[in-house]
């Protein structure tokens, strides 16, 4: 190779695209982000800001409220089932700001919101699944760690009934929210680093626990 070749070659290489430098940077922003949602843990402002974050995630925000519920909960084991409150409280009214928006402002913010997230693909299919489950469908994304944003949006753009959507999804994200702050208060710190570890797991598993009762309720 000719020093001219060669000196080619290398400018070429240096201005050559990275495959994985998008989703780097994506990965470094989602971390401060959440870097930022933990540092509430350490303010007198932590309950206020887990119920605005809950909030925030029903709708738009990338990091699950979980992390904050978490780390508060650590700090004040006895306030688990208020913390836990506050998290279901803001996610349920999220939840609704989510629906206004599927029903009311989905091409000026929902679209904007769904494309944001590379979740068009899931988009469609969550409204195949709207038309077939129904409210099934809601307290599935309400208990698991499935964006629930997502169906939130779709709810409004699918019309389901308010009042029901607000009742399913206050059942999903109070179990979900309820179950994690009271293990964390009966276990502490293990508890922490193995909801870390597994909570989609967790989430799965206890999932089909719940879908097993009712049909058994059902069929009897």
């Amino acid at each position: 190779m000719t020093p001219t070749e060669s000196t080619t070659h290398q400018a070429a290489d240096s201005t050559a695209p990275k495959p994985d430098a998008a989703r780097v940077s994506a990965w470094r922003l989602h971390r401060r982000v959440y870097d930022w949602v933990l540092h509430w843990a350490d303010t007198p402002y932590g309950a206020i800001a887990l119920f605005l974050l809950a909030l925030a995630e029903s709708s738009f925000f990338p990091v699950p409220p979980d992390v904050l519920l978490i780390a508060l909960v650590l700090g004040a084991r006895s306030r688990w089932w208020r913390l836990a409150l506050i998290c279901t409280a803001g996610s349920v009214v999220g939840g609704v700001f989510g629906h206004a928006i599927g029903a009311v402002l989905m091409d000026a913010v929902g679209t904007r919101i769904i494309q944001f997230y590379q979740a068009e693909a899931h988009f469609e299919h969550v409204k195949e699944l709207y038309a077939t489950y129904d409210y099934w469908i809601v307290f599935v994304a309400a208990f698991t760690p499935i964006p629930y944003k997502v169906f939130t949006i779709t709810s409004g753009v699918m019309e389901m009934n308010l009042v029901g959507f607000v009742a399913v999804s206050a059942v999903g994200r109070g179990a979900r929210f309820f179950i994690v702050a009271y293990l964390l208060y009966l276990f502490g710190q293990p508890m922490k680093r193995f909801i870390d570890r597994y909570f989609d797991w967790l989430s799965i598993a206890l999932l089909i626990l719940i879908v097993a009762g009712f049909a058994i309720l059902s069929y009897f």
